[in-house]
């Protein structure tokens, strides 16, 4: 399984909300008091005098733009004047070349803005994503379960690349446009002001309309519309990583509710935003702005009666009715500007929210462990915007060398414990130490250095073997790569891939099997060579083959260096590999209800007894297509009660969860 593979899950939504739309609220109300094209400028650098060089290049490409317009309606007036000896309009040639001069200067210039202002937009977005991704190696590992991968794709790339496009294209565009229209009211009425008039008057209706597109309700909408495309980013990713899944029970995109839900979100936000707010107001724009000609039309029917200079006249109105189609271009260009600029405020509110998230803290004065014991002292702890307590008053010692574990009921707060020793989170009250010290007052490095921890679900990368294990100790040599692999019992592994240690696995290389990825992991954490261990249901997803040779890693990671034991904490659903630990630790609605040996809690018949019950009916079941199993049909019509063996013709009996009331089976489904 690649990086790419891995689980993009996140915690429930409440806590997201606190961690994002919070952040993202407060971010919204600090950031208006800069202008979003000032803060966003800032990350350009020194470099944002290429943004306004290029501005400025573009408004003269635009204003020398209007040249040949100028040139073509003095060759005609020429033209109309000596009609018809046309050999008598002498200054014609000059016109022609003074046109095409204006055309070449103005392509010329405009193409030199844009290089200006990619040279911005291209520091800036780098710039950008450097910032957030800088930040967010400085957050608490836990940030990432509240925020899921894709989610964090969409904010980061997303919004540098909508600003990169605002900056290299928009900004001088927009530049352009203005000055087009600061040009147009002189040009306009230096000829005949009242024709002049008529053309500037769907310029007008065109700026209201924009307008209306464009206050709170289209603002707010714009917010809306970035929500709705993170949410569709984040529930994609899952939807795409889960395609093997939904194709083996041959489902359709409906049966992912999340991503069904987020794309009819984003396309009902869309319509809504069409039909209801920009409907009338684009139509009568769009009519107006194209139709300028039907405004001039009347004024100049209107005043031909009265000219003197009928000839004159017709050459003015020629240049009205030319110059007025750049109408819809320069206010069609004005529009997307606006646009542009609302996502770029959007999108710097949502780097703004990334780069306001505290940081992990460190101590000034970092003090280090002498001793690899570790405790949770009075710890209580509560997920951001959760109501209830994950953890609650919990109080226990893991003492150098020795080797707890943690079990107990789903959602009883047994991963939160382990996490919260590494500082993936850091606690409300009481502390959590590493061989004495509070792990706040520990460099993040050297805690790190100190545990090794295995998830459930590892992560490898797209790249070589040697190089996934060497990620735990980059220094170490391919030998001591190969001495990890051995402990890990991935000899196997090593011998099938064709290059060896050298294979590139993931995207373009080779996969491996849950079982295989779970090995690999266990290389990284001998390879680390921590005192600390922590274990988070490391067999989970193994075979029968895959677990024996877990189990043998595992016996060698927590071995350690000359036969010293690791201090070991791991987390179990299987409880047959806890039997043996120092201590058992049962953990149950963020509460520690009991702990001892396993003969203690059998004897206790408390909650592990119970749980210990449970466990020894779902690894005793089995398939049964005996002729007898398949004639069963007598069944509870109450539904079946826990621990009451059940008859599934072609199936056989199975039991049920005395914790739960479902059955193995169902348990088994709903985990797949």
């Amino acid at each position: 399984m690649t990086t790419d593979q891995a689980d993009s899950g996140s915690k429930p939504d409440p806590a997201e909300g606190k961690a994002q739309g919070g952040e993202g609220a407060s971010n919204r109300e600090r950031s208006h008091g800069r202008s979003s094209l000032r803060r966003l400028l800032d990350f350009a650098g020194p470099r944002k005098v290429f943004s306004y060089l290029g501005c400025s290049l573009s408004a003269l490409s635009t204003i020398a733009g209007l040249g040949p317009y100028i040139c073509i309606w003095l060759a005609v007036k020429d033209l109309l004047a000596v009609a018809p000896g046309w050999s008598q309009a002498t200054e014609i040639a000059i016109y022609g070349w003074l046109g095409f001069g204006f055309a070449a200067a103005s392509v010329v210039l405009y193409c030199a803005g844009l290089l200006m202002t990619h040279l911005a937009a291209f520091r800036s977005a780098s710039n950008m994503r450097k910032a957030a991704i800088g930040h967010l190696l400085s957050l608490p590992l836990g940030y990432f379960d509240l925020h899921a991968s894709g989610e964090l794709r969409r904010t980061i790339d997303g919004s540098a690349g909508d600003t990169e496009n605002l900056l290299a294209h928009i900004l001088p565009d927009a530049a352009g446009s203005f000055a087009m229209i600061l040009g147009m009211p002189i040009l306009m009425l230096v000829f005949d002001w009242r024709m002049g008039l008529a053309c500037l008057f769907p310029i007008l209706i065109a700026l209201v309309c924009i307008r209306m597109m464009m206050n709170d309700q289209g603002q707010s909408f714009m917010t809306e519309y970035q929500d709705a495309l993170v949410r569709m980013s984040k529930t994609g990713t899952e939807y795409v990583r889960g395609i093997p899944v939904v194709k083996v029970f041959q489902q359709t995109v409906y049966s992912f509710k999340a991503f069904h839900e987020a794309i009819e979100h984003y396309s009902r936000i869309a319509r809504n935003y069409a039909m209801q707010i920009c409907h009338l107001p684009q139509t009568i724009q769009m009519t107006a702005l194209n139709g300028t000609v039907i405004f001039l039309i009347p004024v100049a029917i209107l005043l031909a009666s009265g000219q003197s200079d009928f000839t004159s006249f017709v050459a003015d109105f020629a240049f009205y009715a030319v110059f007025s189609g750049m109408v819809p271009t320069a206010m069609i260009r004005l529009q997307f500007s606006s646009e542009s600029f609302s996502k770029a405020d959007d999108a710097l509110d949502r780097i703004a929210g990334v780069l306001s998230s505290d940081p992990l803290t460190v101590a000034d004065e970092p003090e280090r462990p002498k001793s690899a014991d570790a405790s949770l002292e009075h710890v209580s702890y509560t997920y951001p915007g959760a109501d209830l307590p994950a953890l609650d008053r919990i109080d226990f010692k893991v003492p150098e060398g020795g080797m707890v574990a943690l079990v107990g009921p789903s959602g009883g707060g047994k991963s939160t414990c382990a996490s919260l020793l590494p500082r993936f989170w850091d606690v409300d009250s009481g502390r959590v130490a590493v061989g004495g010290i509070d792990v706040r007052s520990i460099d993040p490095h050297d805690l790190m250095g100190q545990v090794a921890f295995v998830f459930q679900t590892n992560r490898l990368f797209s790249t070589t073997l040697l190089e996934n294990v060497r990620a735990a100790r980059p220094d170490a040599a391919p030998e001591q790569v190969m001495e990890a692999l051995r402990a890990a019992q991935c000899m196997d592994i090593v011998d099938k891939l064709p290059e060896g240690l050298d294979t590139m696995l993931g995207s373009g290389g080779t996969y491996l099997s849950g079982g295989e990825v779970q090995r690999v992991a266990l290389a990284r954490a001998i390879l680390k060579e921590s005192p600390i261990v922590v274990l988070d249901e490391a067999t989970a997803f193994a075979d029968p083959e895959n677990e024996f040779l877990i189990q043998k890693a595992l016996a060698e990671l927590t071995r350690g260096e000359g036969g010293r034991r690791r201090t070991v904490l791991m987390i179990a659903h299987r409880l047959s590999t806890v039997a043996h630990v120092d201590r058992i630790l049962v953990l149950d609605g963020g509460h520690l209800v009991e702990q001892g040996t396993h003969r203690q809690l059998l004897d206790a018949q408390g909650t592990y007894a119970r749980i210990w019950s449970d466990y020894e009916r779902a690894v005793s079941w089995k398939v049964d297509n005996s002729p007898k199993a398949a004639a069963g049909t007598g069944q509870n019509p109450a539904g079946p009660i826990a621990g009451e063996k059940h008859v599934v013709p072609g199936v056989g009996p199975f039991a049920t969860d005395s914790s739960t009331g479902d059955s193995d089976i169902q348990r088994k489904g709903g985990e797949a």
